[in-house]
C-alpha cells in the first residue's frame, strides 16, 4: 500500500511534491555550501597567517647561559628547519658628519646579522639603496643621520670609545615590532615602538665590537637564536595555535631556564584564530537564517495541500486504513522527500564549492550535517503534520474544505511588542563602542562568544515575522471595505467578492505574505551586509596601500614635483597626489609628520569620514587650508599629551637646508585615527605648504597614484622602470591580499555569490510558488464564480488581486525588515570591519534584481492560475 500510495504522489501530486524536495534541497545545498565556505576560509587564514610571519620563534638566551648549547636544543626541536643566532647590543647614540654637518641621534639598537640571515627569512630585511650586506642602516637611522651608503657613522658604546663604521646599506626592517619585542614580558610591558636608531653588523664584527662591552656591562648585550619552524599545521586556527603553542611551550620545557620563546608564529594564529570565529559567526549570521527560511518554505509548500491531504486520508480512513498504515505512509513521503531532496542539494553543494571555491570547496563534515538539517526538515514538514492529523482530525472534520481561521488574541501584539523591545534593548548593548563579540585573550587557548548577540537579530527576525503577520491579518479581517476599494480596478464588480474571499481563506495569503517578507528581509540584508563588508575591505587596503599604486620614496631622498611630473605623464595614470613624509620630535618621541595638500587629499586619499574625529574629513582638511599652521594628530598623541582643540604643539623638524632640527609651532585642530600608508599609533597631518615654508625643503616621501581602478599592476611597474630601483611601489591589488586581519584578506566574493544566488532563489520561491499553491487551493472557488456567471476578466482580476495583494504587502515589510537587520548586522559584526563604514553600502542593482525574480515569479504564478480560472467550470470541477 506504501507503494501505491508514493507512486499516485508522484503521478498526481508531482507538482507539490517537487515543491517540497526543492526547499529541502535548497537548505542542504546552502548549508553545505556555506559549510564548505568556512572550512576553505579556515585554511586560508591560517595559511595567510603563516607566511606573514617571517621569524617563527625569537628564542631569548638567558643572562648567563650558554648560546650554543640553546641552539643545539632548538636546532634538535623537531619541525625546526633553521635556527641562527642574532647579537643585539644597546648603544648610547649614533654621529654622523655629512655635507659639512654633524648630525647626533639618541640611544638605538645594534645588531648582529649571521651569514645566510636574509635568505634564511627573506622577510625581515629590505634593501632600500646600497647592498644588503656589510654594514646597513635601518631606513629612520639613515633619515635622522642624513646618511647614505659610502658616510661613516660612529657608533656610542657606554663606557667604552665610539667606533666608526662605514655604511654600505640602507635598509628597512618591515617586521622591527616583532624583531625588537621584550621576549616573555606581557604585552603591557611591549616598548610602544621600536628603536628609533638601529644599525645591521656582520655578526663577526659585532662580536669584535660588543663583546668587550658584554664584558664591562652585560645588560646592554644579549644573544637570541631566530627559528624557522616547519609549517605544516592543522588548517584550522585554533588548532593550529594549540599546536604551534605547544611546541613552544615544549621547547621552554626542555631548555630548563636557559632560553625563553618569543612564539611569533604563536601569535599570528592567535589573532587568526579570533577571525575564524568571526567567519564562523558570518556563517551563523547569514547562513542559517537562509538554511531555516528554506525549511519554512518547505513547510509552507507541504501545508498548502493539508486539507486535500486530511481529505485524502478522511477517505482512506473510512475504508479501513489504520493511523499506524496511516503513519507508515507518511513517514515513507517524508524519507523519499529527505533522500531525494538531500541528494539534489548535495550536486549543488558541490558544483558550487568546486566552482566558486576551488578544488577543496567541499566539506564531507557540513555535507552530512547539511544532508542531517534536510531530513529533520522533511520530516519536521511532512511526518509531523501528517501524524498531529491522524490523531487529531475526524473522519468528519477531514472531509470539510473550508478552512477554520484562527484570530489572534491580543496576546499576540503584546508578545510581538515584547520581542522588538528585548531585541532592541540587546541591539543597543551589542553596538556600544568598548562591546566585544568575540573575546580572544592574548596567551589563552580558548575562546569565548558572547552568543547573546545572536539574540538581537533573531528576535528580531521572529517580532517581524510576526508584526508582518498581525497586520496583514487585521486588515483581511477589519479592513474588508478598504480592501475591496483597492481591489476594484483589478476585481470590478467581484472587489467585495474578492475580499470576502481572501477575508475568509486568508491563511495561505497571510503565509506568502510572510514568507515574502521574510525572504525579502534575508535576501536584502544580507546583499547590504555583504556590499558594506567589500566597500570596507576595500577602503582597507586603500588605507594600508595609500592608493591605486604607492610610491615610497627612500630615507634623505630630494624627490619632488619633478617625480610627481614624471609619473604623471606615464599611461594609464590620472592624477598623482603627492604627500611629504618627514619625522618630527613631539617632545622626546619620534613621529611621522605627513604633509598634504587639503584641497585634493581627500580624493585623491579616498578619506573616510570615520577616520576622523572632531569634524568630517572635508571639515578638517578646509580647516588646514585655512589656517596652515594646523595640526591633526593621532588618537594615542592626543591621550598622551592631554592635547585640546587650539593647544599650542612645537614640534622640531629637521631644515632642509642646515639639516639640523628646529622648533616649528603648530596648533591642534583635530584627531586622525587613521590616514594611508601612516602607522596605527602615532602619526601627524600638517599642510604641505606650510611645512615646506618653515623647513626650507618640499621633499616628497610618497606619490599617491590613482589609475582610475584599472591596470594598477601595470601601472605599477610602469612606475618602478620611470624611478628606478631605489623608489618602493606597491599596488592595490598586491595589498588586498595582505591587509588588515586575516579575516579581511579573505576574498568574500565567492561567499557573495552563493549567498546572494540562493537569496535570489529563495526570494522568487516565497513569492511565486507558496503564492501559485494557494491560488491551485482556490481551484474550485473559481470554479464555482464562473458556473454562477463570473466571466473571465473578472476571475482573471480576482487571480491578479490576490497577488497585487501578497507583492505589495510583502514587499513593504521585508523591505522594512531587511533594512533594520541590516543596521543591527553591521553594527553588531562590527569587529568584521576595519575601520568601520560611515554609512551602509546598498547594492542596488541586486535589490532591483530580486525585485524583477520576485514580480516575475508572481506574475508567473497568477497568470498560470488566471488561465485555469478561464477554463471550462465543469472539467475544472470534474479534475478537482
Amino acid at each position: 500500500m506504501i507503494r501505491i500510495w508514493l507512486a499516485g504522489l508522484v503521478r498526481v501530486r508531482s507538482g507539490r511534491l517537487l515543491g517540497v524536495v526543492a526547499g529541502v534541497a535548497t537548505a542542504v545545498a546552502l548549508l553545505a555550501a556555506l559549510g564548505s565556505f568556512l572550512a576553505v576560509t579556515r585554511a586560508t587564514m591560517t595559511a595567510q597567517s603563516v607566511r606573514r610571519v617571517s621569524v617563527d620563534w625569537q628564542v631569548q638566551v638567558a643572562a648567563g647561559a650558554d648560546a650554543q648549547s640553546v641552539l643545539m636544543t632548538v636546532l634538535n626541536t623537531q619541525g625546526t628547519r633553521a635556527a641562527l643566532p642574532v647579537g643585539y647590543a644597546d648603544t648610547s647614540g649614533l654621529t654622523a658628519t655629512t655635507g659639512g654637518t654633524t648630525q647626533t641621534t639618541g640611544p638605538g639598537a645594534v645588531l648582529g646579522i649571521p651569514p645566510g640571515y636574509r635568505s634564511s627569512f627573506p622577510g625581515e630585511i629590505r634593501v632600500l639603496s646600497g647592498v644588503g650586506d656589510g654594514v646597513l642602516l635601518a631606513q629612520q637611522t639613515a633619515s635622522n643621520l642624513h646618511a647614505a651608503p659610502g658616510d661613516t657613522v660612529a657608533i656610542g658604546r657606554a663606557g667604552l670609545p665610539p667606533v666608526t663604521i662605514r655604511v654600505d646599506g640602507v635598509v628597512e626592517l618591515p617586521l622591527a615590532d616583532s624583531l625588537f619585542q621584550k621576549v616573555g614580558a606581557p604585552p603591557q610591558s611591549q616598548p610602544s615602538a621600536p628603536p628609533d636608531n638601529v644599525v645591521l653588523l656582520p655578526q663577526d664584527r659585532w662580536h669584535t665590537l660588543f663583546d668587550p662591552l658584554a664584558a664591562s656591562r652585560p645588560d646592554l648585550v644579549r644573544a637570541q637564536i631566530h627559528v624557522l619552524r616547519s609549517h605544516s599545521l592543522p588548517p584550522d586556527p585554533a588548532a593550529a595555535y594549540a599546536a604551534a603553542t605547544g611546541k613552544a611551550h615544549n621547547t621552554e620545557a626542555r631548555l630548563v631556564g636557559a632560553g625563553m620563546v618569543g612564539d611569533n608564529l604563536g601569535s599570528v594564529l592567535d589573532a587568526a584564530r579570533s577571525d575564524a570565529l568571526y567567519a564562523q559567526l558570518l556563517f551563523l549570521f547569514l547562513g542559517v537564517p537562509g538554511a531555516l527560511l528554506a525549511g519554512a518554505l518547505t513547510a509552507a509548500v507541504a501545508s498548502a495541500g493539508a486539507s486535500r491531504r486530511r481529505m485524502e486520508q478522511a477517505l482512506l480512513r473510512t475504508r479501513g486504513a489504520t493511523a499506524g498504515k496511516l503513519l507508515a505512509m507518511a513517514a515513507a513521503e517524508a524519507a523519499m522527500v529527505a533522500v531525494v531532496g538531500g541528494a539534489a542539494g548535495l550536486t549543488v553543494a558541490a558544483l558550487v564549492g568546486r566552482s566558486v571555491f576551488g578544488a577543496s570547496g567541499f566539506s564531507f563534515v557540513w555535507a552530512l550535517a547539511a544532508l542531517a538539517m534536510g531530513a529533520l526538515i522533511a520530516f519536521a514538514t511532512v511526518l509531523v503534520p501528517g501524524r498531529r492529523d491522524v490523531r487529531s482530525v475526524t473522519v468528519v472534520a477531514g472531509r470539510a474544505a473550508l478552512e477554520r481561521r484562527r484570530v489572534p488574541r491580543a496576546m499576540w501584539w503584546a508578545l510581538t511588542a515584547v520581542l522588538l523591545a528585548i531585541s532592541l534593548v540587546i541591539f543597543n548593548i551589542t553596538s556600544q563602542t568598548n562591546y566585544a563579540l568575540v573575546l580572544a585573550p592574548e596567551g589563552t587557548p580558548t575562546l569565548s562568544v558572547d552568543y547573546w548577540a545572536f539574540a538581537g537579530p533573531a528576535l528580531l527576525w521572529a517580532s517581524g515575522a510576526m508584526l508582518a503577520w498581525l497586520l496583514v491579518d487585521l486588515l483581511l479581517r477589519r479592513g474588508r471595505p478598504f480592501l475591496a476599494r483597492l481591489l476594484r480596478p483589478a476585481a470590478g464588480p467581484l472587489a467585495d467578492t474578492v475580499a470576502a474571499s481572501l477575508s475568509r481563506q486568508g491563511t495561505t495569503v497571510v503565509r506568502a505574505v510572510v514568507l515574502l517578507a521574510l525572504a525579502g528581509a534575508f535576501a536584502t540584508s544580507t546583499a547590504v551586509f555583504n556590499s558594506s563588508y567589500r566597500q570596507q575591505a576595500e577602503v582597507d587596503a586603500v588605507l594600508t596601500n595609500g592608493a591605486d599604486v604607492t610610491v615610497t620614496e627612500p630615507p634623505a631622498s630630494t624627490a619632488g614635483q619633478a617625480d610627481a611630473a614624471r609619473v604623471a605623464a606615464l599611461p594609464g595614470v590620472q592624477h598623482v597626489e603627492p604627500i611629504q613624509h618627514r619625522y618630527a620630535y613631539v617632545g622626546a618621541d619620534l613621529q611621522d609628520l605627513y604633509g598634504v595638500r587639503p584641497s585634493t587629499v581627500v580624493a585623491a586619499g579616498r578619506l573616510q569620514n570615520a577616520y576622523f574625529a572632531g569634524g568630517t574629513a572635508r571639515q578638517l582638511m578646509d580647516r588646514l587650508a585655512r589656517q596652515p599652521d594646523d595640526l591633526l594628530v593621532s588618537a594615542e598623541t592626543a591621550s598622551d599629551f592631554q592635547l585640546h582643540p587650539g593647544d599650542q604643539i612645537r614640534l622640531r623638524l629637521q631644515d632642509g637646508r642646515t639639516h639640523q632640527l628646529h622648533t616649528v609651532a603648530f596648533r591642534f585642530a583635530g584627531v586622525a585615527k587613521e590616514f594611508p600608508t601612516a602607522p596605527k599609533d602615532s602619526f601627524m597631518i600638517a599642510n604641505a605648504d606650510y611645512v615646506a615654508r618653515m623647513t626650507g625643503s618640499d621633499a616628497i616621501g610618497t606619490l599617491l597614484v590613482d589609475t582610475g581602478g584599472t591596470g594598477q599592476q601595470e601601472v605599477a611597474r610602469r612606475v618602478q622602470t620611470a624611478l628606478g630601483p631605489v623608489a618602493h611601489v606597491t599596488d592595490l591589488p598586491s595589498a588586498r591580499t595582505v591587509t588588515g586581519s586575516s579575516l579581511t584578506a579573505v576574498d568574500l566574493s565567492g561567499l557573495t555569490r552563493v549567498e546572494l544566488g540562493f537569496a535570489l532563489v529563495i526570494g522568487a520561491s516565497a513569492g511565486g510558488l507558496v503564492l501559485a499553491l494557494g491560488l491551485a487551493e482556490r481551484r474550485r472557488t473559481l470554479a464555482l464564480a464562473s458556473v454562477l456567471g463570473a466571466r473571465g476578466r473578472q476571475l482573471s482580476g480576482f487571480v491578479w488581486s490576490e497577488a497585487a495583494l501578497v507583492a505589495v504587502a510583502g514587499g513593504v515589510c521585508g523591505a522594512v525588515l531587511g533594512w533594520a537587520l541590516s543596521e543591527m548586522l553591521v553594527k553588531v559584526l562590527s569587529g568584521v570591519f576595519d575601520p568601520p563604514p560611515d554609512q551602509l553600502s546598498v547594492p542596488w542593482s541586486y535589490l532591483a534584481t530580486l525585485t524583477a525574480a520576485v514580480i516575475a515569479a508572481l506574475a508567473a504564478a497568477a497568470s498560470a492560475a488566471a488561465r485555469h480560472a478561464r477554463r471550462p467550470p465543469l472539467t475544472e470541477l470534474r479534475e478537482l
